[in-house]
């Protein structure tokens, strides 16, 4: 017991040493060589006894999910899927991971946060990072030239987790696309218009959607004096604008990306502007602007997308915003973000919840994000052949987190099954006759749930309905049988009828869809 309690001691000491080298950044090698150090320690500890010593805990950046948060999350999944359906989108599924030569080069600076899996078999291949270059994939090795699609899954990042905004390692895109040639700006706008109707229906409180388009931003680019090879370089520095203040950005693009101060102060000044169609139609008359092809190309597409965005009745939400970047290298065109507006939403981290000191509240921000991206199937088709796309991404991690914060501080009761009825007796030995009444309930496709006793208390049973939100009761008793009745009981106003039993099925069918 004495050398487990010094081995004890020394793991204690070590991951100490461990957590202070970490607080003075220091080299990655050193930190490798003493974490080793506190895992053979660990080891020795299971070794003793013969037990291994098992960390309960979920990986840094992920979470576990009780029935209540996935009450909330499949709500807010359905109003999602129910937007995509309303406008015609289809629904595909791709693997979880890919070749890792498909995502390679497809994310400029971000292309460091790909998980890397290790060697099976011959293959390299890395977990996919977004859904937009795996749905690229599968349009050019099917030969798909138009198509209308959402897809719903996980994506995975080595990212720096902020649990407080949403941010994790591994969590779920809600992807709206429209791939083929079509005319300008309507399959844009209609993008436009499903992050409007998603955000306004979720009822999340106020927002914006920024837009802009990668042609303006590489036009600024070149009349502003930035070289050709650093578009990129900088186009990632501007994207930083919602996180940092301008002094920081210039900063950056002058110390670190070599950019000179002249062409950096220009940049500040187009940045800072935004507006509607009136700004697009100034900056086409701008001295410099306009003589840059691309720029004039993109504004003019700007032009149009309000004009569409008018007839839509969501430009009271849209604003068109020369800082907004995206820093994702496939963009080609129009990029949009929705971001959350109201001061100070803040969230309790998932660590806070375990007890370790939570995070800062924070601003959630971004919520939705999207473009247009007309090169990136052509990369993966063996003859270059384009097919134009444009699309959206819901940041479900993020509207999730608020969704669960809202049910917390109303109090609301949320219901995590859907089960419509319980099937409960009222005297003893009926467990037979419940039985038999719960499989007639399931047969016809009612919701239904019998309690796991051969002779509950009827008062338990109906504290059981109270307590999950079950709405119904059918109380079988010895005179209900005789009679060929059921006693049918609303929970809620304690109401009850007798009710024969030919007619149940319907009777609760009605009631349920009043509900």
């Amino acid at each position: 017991m004495e050398d487990k309690a010094q081995i004890q001691e020394a793991i204690k000491t070590q991951g100490e040493v461990v957590r202070k080298l970490k607080s003075e950044k220091a080299s990655q090698e050193q930190i490798n060589e003493e974490v080793a150090k506190l895992l053979q320690l660990k080891a020795s500890l299971g070794e003793g006894d013969g037990k291994h010593q098992f960390v309960l805990k979920t990986a840094k950046g992920t979470r576990d999910y009780n029935p209540k948060q996935m009450a909330i999350r499949e709500r807010v999944f359905n109003t999602i899927v129910g937007s995509f359906k309303r406008h015609g989108a289809e629904t595909i599924d791709t693997p979880v991971f890919e070749l890792k030569e498909t995502l390679t080069g497809k994310y400029g600076e971000d292309s460091k946060l790909i998980y890397d899996l290790k060697d099976q078999g011959g293959e390299l291949l890395s977990l996919r990072y977004d859904l937009t270059v795996p749905f690229a994939r599968y349009l050019a090795m099917n030969k798909i030239t138009n198509i209308k699609r959402y897809h719903i899954a996980k994506v995975y990042r080595r990212d720096n987790p902020a649990m407080t905004r949403g941010r994790y390692r591994e969590f779920y895109q809600c992807d709206f696309d429209i791939a083929g040639q079509y005319d300008a700006m309507i399959p844009d706008a209609e993008c436009l218009k499903i992050v409007y109707e998603i955000l306004s229906e979720l009822d999340l409180g106020e927002f914006r959607i920024k837009v802009n388009d990668r042609r303006i931003l590489d036009g600024m680019f070149a009349v502003c004096g930035v070289p050709d090879d650093k578009f990129r370089s900088i186009c990632s520095t501007v994207d930083k604008l919602d996180k940092l203040p301008w002094e920081d950005v210039r900063k950056e693009m002058v110390n670190e990306k070599g950019l000179s101060e002249a062409s950096a102060d220009q940049i500040g000044e187009y940045v800072s502007m935004q507006g509607g169609m009136d700004l697009a139609e100034r900056l086409l008359k701008d001295q410099k602007l306009s003589q840059s092809k691309d720029a004039c190309d993109g504004l003019s597409d700007i032009k149009l997308l309000f004009t569409y965005l008018q007839i839509f009745q969501v430009t009271d939400k849209v604003v068109f915003d020369l800082s907004l970047a995206r820093g994702l290298d496939y963009y080609t065109g129009i990029i949009y973000e929705a971001v959350l507006t109201q001061a100070g939403v803040s969230l309790v981290s998932a660590e806070g919840q375990n007890g370790a000191p939570p995070e800062e509240s924070v601003n959630v921000g971004s919520v939705a994000g999207g473009g247009r991206y007309d090169g990136l199937v052509g990369m993966f088709d063996p003859k270059g052949r384009k097919v134009p796309c444009v699309g959206v991404s819901i940041g479900i991690e993020r509207i999730f987190s608020i969704m669960e914060q809202k049910a917390e501080a109303s109090a609301e009761k949320v219901r995590t099954t859907e089960v419509q009825i319980l099937v409960a007796s009222a005297q003893k030995n009926l467990l037979e006759e419940k039985l038999k009444l719960v499989t007639e309930l399931w047969k016809a496709g009612i919701k239904a749930e019998v309690m796991y006793k051969k002779n509950p208390k009827l008062l338990s049973q109906l504290q059981y309905c109270e307590e999950t939100g079950i709405p119904l009761v059918a109380i079988l008793g010895e005179q209900e049988l005789k009679d060929g009745v059921v006693k049918l009981r609303a929970v809620a106003t304690r109401e009850e009828l007798d009710i024969s039993r030919s007619d149940l099925i319907g009777e609760i069918r009605k009631r349920t869809s009043e509900a």
